[in-house]
């Protein structure tokens, strides 16, 4: 199983960003993935869902109606767009994956991680 994350960048507030989750070792509609983030000195705090099988998705209070978590199955990528960003966005951003189809909030259910893309929202 393989997670590599991408799309980071420094962008000034209200600008976006998609990020992007390519995944390979097993078959991304079946299961959970995530996205969480890691602010400096701060825990690893979860950002959005989307289940396997039939997609929900599910977001963080601080995000909702911002970001946008979505699947390419094609492409075997999980994709986070990013709008309306602000300085409290900055954070590194991991993709992780659930080997369940239902999605969690917490970090340890999620057994494997990409490697992490850094999100730099600044004027």
């Amino acid at each position: 199983v393989q997670l590599q994350a991408s799309g980071g960048g420094l962008v000034q507030p209200g600008g976006s960003l998609r990020l992007s989750c390519a995944a390979s070792g097993f078959t991304l509609e079946r299961y959970a993935t995530a996205w969480f983030r890691q602010a400096p000195g701060r825990e690893r705090e979860w950002v959005s869902c989307i289940n396997g099988g039939v997609p929900r998705t599910y977001y963080v209070d601080s995000v909702e109606g911002r970001f946008t978590i979505s699947r390419d199955t094609a492409k075997s990528t999980i994709y986070l767009q990013m709008n309306s960003l602000k300085p409290e966005d900055t954070a590194v951003y991991y993709c992780a994956v659930r080997f369940t189809a239902g999605c969690g909030t917490q970090s340890v259910l999620y057994r494997d991680w990409g490697q992490g893309t850094l999100v730099t929202v600044s004027s």
